[in-house]
């Protein structure tokens, strides 16, 4: 029996860059649906039951952040922004609204890929993996339910605190969370504004659970935006 294609909806209005995504993703065993406008994108995304959104901001009848929210208004459904707008405020509004990734134009077919593949498998991994069972990636399993750390066989001992902030990082693995998404779930509506906090038990988690914590495998930087934990 062929496996089924996972259904990808690419809201863009620039036809070009639709006919590239188009024939690039086809290629590499994706079925594609096309949008050029926002309203269109968000009721293929419906009639389609798509796995995932490739989302252009700049669009004819609405900004891609609102199409997000339209989104998330009723699915949780992966959504990659593809766009020409670098500003870090741009990149910060669009995952604060619900998007999982953010990759800058001009981009590279393998990065995007990359991002794909992501995140599809973390929308693929069964709720209670994450919120009864043992989250693993790599050398590094969290017993969600005894609450216990390991890296390879060794037992990782963390603080309360560090154990929060790994779990909220787990409860959105593969997903880039800003620094102000992260604060809030770990600390509290009233400390959205304290990034400090935030760096400094990021640094004890890296040192705790990464081999070379320089150069983390796990906890990654998404630069001037916030964290993810890789999957």
């Amino acid at each position: 029996m062929t496996a089924l294609k996972p259904k990808i909806i690419v809201i863009e209005d620039d036809p070009p860059i639709r006919r590239f995504l188009r024939t690039a993703l086809d290629t590499h065993g994706f079925e594609i649906f096309e949008a050029a406008t926002g309203k269109q994108g968000v009721v293929e995304a419906n009639i389609r039951k798509a796995d995932l959104i490739i989302l252009d901001l700049g669009l004819p009848d609405m900004d891609g952040v609102s199409v997000v929210k339209a989104v998330r208004a009723w699915s949780e459904m992966p959504i990659i922004v593809l766009s020409a707008r670098s500003a870090e405020a741009h990149k910060i509004e669009a995952l604060d609204a619900g998007a999982d990734d953010y990759l800058t134009k001009p981009f590279g077919l393998g990065e995007l890929l990359a991002r794909i593949r992501v995140a599809l498998r973390h929308a693929s991994i069964p709720p209670e993996q994450t919120e009864a069972g043992v989250f693993m990636t790599g050398n590094l399993s969290v017993d969600l339910i005894n609450r216990r750390v390991y890296n390879g066989d060794q037992e990782i001992h963390l603080t309360p605190i560090q154990y929060r902030l790994l779990t909220v990082l787990i409860k959105h693995a593969g997903k880039i969370l800003t620094h102000r998404q992260i604060l809030k779930e770990v600390w509290g509506p009233n400390s959205i504004e304290s990034p400090h906090y935030l760096r400094i038990y990021m640094s004890q988690l890296r040192h705790k659970l990464e081999t070379d914590p320089a150069q983390p495998k796990y906890l990654l930087t998404e630069s001037g935006v916030g964290y993810w934990l890789k999957v």
